[in-house]
């Protein structure tokens, strides 16, 4: 929820919050600042959260294996709640700098958080129900999305009085868990794999799953247990240059980049899509609010499917869609001059986008993450991919503003060609996860052949005896 909420929430109150920096600049010297100087802070403040979530992606790997999954996410909230500290009290402070440091602690929040609670939900879920447990990460993701821009409404709490309080309302689910999560267990696959706690790991997934002996869940593990002592838990460079995960590395990063270039800016910049589209300026914030609405409802339907067609589908079916979507948008936003429904058409086709987007490659995307690593790899693997999606979102939100204004609605045939990729990528080459244990997904995805040739293979060097 944090992350989606602070994805969106700055946009609706960033006027007031320019105001405030150069009233605190003309508090503090008496004159207001200079016009390139208010748009850096203002910049500062927007991608600090972005810096954030890179810092928190990193640190995943040390703070889970000191402390476990349950412990950091509640050390986690803490962070939330200091972050909200400060930007309750920089306004009464007149402190745009604590705005700043208020932004990159939620960034920090955001960043950590995300990755360790997809790590948790993964290893505390039974196989049959694994993807339908991790999607709630991306339905509460599409659900903070949604209301910030919900409490942006000036109806709500968008007005210059209360700009602040905006910017604070995740840190009511922060305190939640901080009350609640200590009488949550340890994930067992954590205790079983890493702590070798077999007592513990039984106790949890009885008080998870109910009473049983859960022998055969154990006897997995312990086959895991047995691969992690033949390949310990690996570093990054480690995973880097292991032949063995290469094909899942390539898969996600090319998942990653597929659904951050797949247009999914719109969430973060739909004001200017919708306006250059013709929709009128009073009607475009209630627009996107039926934008996040759509998004939530179709990661709740995403759940509801993932378990009965697979994976696979929803990310070359999505993509699919979604490229035909921006093609076609790409016609009607050239059309709005000459035709009134024009951008109706064009606001009913980004409403299309999101709901493959969500019930597709945006839903599955977080569960295939945890099914293809192996335990020895997911740790290293969980803090490339949090590192790449964080870089990916702040460079992003640096280019897709001049993309819009160099290429207009040509912009969106880059989209399109993107989930094209995507759309043929996932078709071919990408297996079916659904149902399988981590053993036999890390062996499909060793079987990938392209040319003949896999990443599997080993070389090797004759000799002559």
């Amino acid at each position: 929820f944090q992350a989606g909420y602070h994805a969106t929430a700055v946009s609706s109150p960033s006027p007031f919050i320019q105001n405030f920096i150069n009233s605190s600049w003309y508090d503090r010297y008496g004159e207001v600042p200079p016009p390139g100087t208010a748009t850096m802070i203002w910049s500062l403040i927007v991608s600090m959260y972005a810096i954030g979530g890179l810092f928190g992606a990193i640190s995943v790997r040390y703070m889970s294996g000191m402390f476990g999954r349950k412990k950091v996410m509640i050390c986690n909230s803490f962070v939330a709640i200091v972050a909200a500290g400060f930007m309750l009290t920089s306004k009464r402070l007149k402190s745009f700098e604590m705005v700043i440091v208020g932004r990159f602690l939620n960034g920090i929040s955001s960043g950590l958080g995300g990755t360790i609670h997809i790590m948790y939900l993964g290893e505390i879920s039974p196989r049959k129900i694994r993807g339908l447990v991790t999607l709630t990460y991306t339905t509460f993701l599409s659900f903070g999305k949604v209301s910030g821009q919900f409490f942006g409404l000036s109806e709500i709490l968008g007005r210059e009085e209360l700009w602040e309080l905006i910017l604070c309302v995740p840190a009511v689910f922060a305190v939640l868990q901080v009350l609640l999560l200590p009488f949550f267990p340890e994930a067992p696959r954590y205790l079983f794999i890493e702590k070798s706690d077999d007592v513990a790991c039984k106790k949890a997934l009885q008080t998870l799953w109910g009473s049983g002996d859960y022998k055969m869940e154990m006897d997995e593990m312990l086959v895991e247990q047995a691969a992690l002592e033949v390949a310990p838990p690996k570093s990054l460079a480690q995973l880097l240059r292991n032949r063995s995960v290469r094909w899942q590395l390539v898969t996600m990063s090319f998942i990653y980049c597929c659904n951050m270039m797949s247009g999914m800016a719109i969430s973060t910049f739909a004001f200017d899509i919708f306006l250059n589209s013709g929709i009128p300026r009073d009607k475009i914030r209630y627009v996107t609010l039926g934008l996040g609405v759509s998004e939530i409802v179709t990661s709740i339907f995403c759940g509801l499917l993932i378990e009965h067609i697979g994976r696979r589908p929803l990310f070359f079916c999505g993509y699919g869609v979604m490229s035909a979507s921006w093609v076609l948008v790409t016609v009607t936003m050239n059309l709005k001059d000459f035709i009134w429904w024009a951008p109706y058409c064009t606001m009913a086709l980004i409403i299309v986008f999101i709901i493959f987007f969500g019930g597709g490659p945006g839903g599955a995307t977080n569960t295939l993450n945890t099914e293809i690593f192996i335990q020895s790899d997911r740790m290293a693997s969980l803090v490339i991919m949090g590192i790449m999606r964080w870089s990916l979102f702040a460079t992003l939100g640096m280019i897709f503003p001049f993309l819009l204004d160099a290429f207009g609605s040509y912009c969106f045939v880059l989209f399109a060609c993107v989930c094209l990729l995507g759309c043929i990528y996932t078709f071919f080459l990408v297996p079916e996860t659904k149902g399988k244990t981590l053993l036999e997904i890390s062996e499909e995805f060793q079987r990938i052949t392209v040319c003949g040739k896999s990443f599997a293979e080993e070389k090797k060097v004759e000799t002559r005896l």
